[in-house]
């Protein structure tokens, strides 16, 4: 029962990696391994949100909002953050509430420049062509 409680508590103390997300900073091809000699998957659109799982020397291991798992070379991520449209139509609003004026409605796979967190589980973002306002993190992926 003492070792039980031990490895449970040992868990406990483990630190917690925190999940990192980027930005595909032009339009790139991703490979199943990290080299350019490996299977060429497909390529990914600039402006896309991407998790960063593992980092090697020039190369990322990146998930996607679907899930899939590729390589894509460090050069053509950037350090900006997006997020992905994934709701049918995402509303966006005035302010991070959900009786507050839309400003416009994004469609599924946009992608849209994260400016800030907001309470309540909204953040405020902006698209490409200027417009800005709260959207609701259930509509979007990236962060």
């Amino acid at each position: 029962m003492k070792r039980w409680l031990l490895l449970a508590l040992f868990g406990l103390s483990l630190p917690v990696k925190a999940i990192e997300f980027a930005t595909v900073g032009q339009a790139t091809i991703l490979y199943n391994t990290p080299s350019v000699r490996g299977n060429k998957l497909f390529v990914i659109r600039r402006d896309t949100p991407v998790e960063i799982v593992v980092r090697i020397k020039g190369w990322y291991k990146v998930r996607d909002a679907e899930g899939g798992l590729a390589w894509i070379e460090q050069q053509y991520v950037s350090s900006k953050r997006t997020l992905i449209v994934t709701a049918e139509r995402a509303e966006i609003r005035q302010r991070a509430d959900e009786n507050s004026p839309l400003v416009f409605e994004a469609e599924k796979n946009v992608s849209l420049e994260f400016l800030e967190t907001a309470l309540g589980g909204w953040a405020r973002v902006r698209h490409h062509e200027g417009q800005a306002g709260f959207v609701h993190l259930n509509q979007v992926w990236g962060f």
